[in-house]
């Protein structure tokens, strides 16, 4: 089954305490698609301007990605720099031009919209709203989103929110939106508003998955799996939600047990990405490197069997 992403696309310049790059292939849908792309076709829609160098356009097509939603229009693609401290928990943004995105308004190619699976990337939430009003009874929407529009717009961007399945957030911008200082408190606030279920990103911390199920809450938590190289952790949550969205678009199981191994799915992908600087450790990734690390990972945290209650509850679907 495929999976339509809606972003970014950009050209960085990142520093780190381990070096510097310029000009390197940044934005959400870039590191989106080229995990995404391992496990299902990939349908991407975005813009960028006629500066964007050829080879970037190659090696998407190179994955397999669809190019039909994507507008090259006249101007500069976007440009963000940003520096990272020892701790690479957070960037500091040094420069961000949003050029030929400021004006960017999706089209969603006819043949798109009955695409089952969704990502709306950071985006504007009014873009997002745009989105969806295009698309044609998908079975998953998964919205990611950050502070900045949070602040700016706050109203649309819950509107969007209350449109989809799932959301992907970290533990700052939960508190953010929510106003809670407590991130269950701030999760049971945003799973009110509609969706199904909320990932929270929890960097080097790992991540959790919460599924409303009716006035309660179900919960899991998955450690982050643990890596000696980090260099650069520029795009590890897009990639996150590549992993997430691709294993339930390969599997098309959409039960409590498949999301979990969604997360797990996710979280490992995410580790390879902060290896090195852009995509450039997920160039060569396979679908292979992903299980062998998926064994690994099993085998480090697994403690305990699960009853046959337990696991009947698991397989149950958590939407139609």
């Amino acid at each position: 089954m495929g999976i339509l992403v809606v972003g970014s696309i950009a050209l960085d310049r990142v520093e780190t305490p381990f070096g510097s790059r310029e000009e390197v292939l940044g934005g959400s849908c870039p590191y989106f698609v080229v995990v995404a792309s391992l496990y299902a076709p990939v349908y991407m829609v975005s813009v960028v301007g006629t500066d964007f160098p050829q080879a970037h356009l190659d090696f998407f097509r190179s994955r397999k990605i669809d190019l039909r939603g994507l507008q090259v229009v006249p101007g500069k693609t976007l440009r963000w720099a940003g520096r990272y401290g020892h701790d690479l928990a957070d960037a500091e943004t040094l420069a961000t031009e949003l050029n030929v995105l400021g004006d960017f308004h999706p089209i969603i190619p006819d043949d798109f919209r009955h695409v089952p699976y969704v990502f709306l990337a950071n985006i504007d939430p009014d873009l997002q709203i745009e989105i969806l009003s295009q698309m044609q009874a998908p079975r998953l929407v998964v919205l990611d989103s950050m502070n900045y529009w949070m602040i700016h717009k706050r109203d649309s961007l819950q509107k969007a929110i209350s449109r989809v399945h799932v959301v992907l957030l970290n533990e700052s911008e939960v508190r953010l939106f929510s106003g809670e200082s407590n991130i269950i408190a701030g999760a049971r606030a945003i799973l009110s508003l509609g969706p199904k279920a909320l990932v929270i990103k929890r960097g080097e911390h790992g991540a959790m998955l919460l599924i409303s199920q009716g006035q309660g809450i179900d919960l899991f938590m998955v450690p982050a799996f643990p890596v000696e190289n980090v260099v650069d952790p520029t795009g590890a949550g897009d990639t996150f939600a590549a992993g997430f969205m691709g294993y339930l678009a390969k599997t098309g199981d959409l039960s409590m047990a498949s999301l979990r191994r969604a997360v797990v799915h996710g979280t490992l992908v995410a580790s390879f990405t902060v290896q090195d600087f852009s995509i450039d450790r997920l160039r060569p990734l396979t679908l292979a490197d992903i299980e062998a690390c998926y064994s690994t990972f099993r085998w480090m945290t697994h403690f305990e069997p699960l009853s046959d209650l337990e696991v009947n509850r698991l397989s149950r679907p958590i939407w139609a």
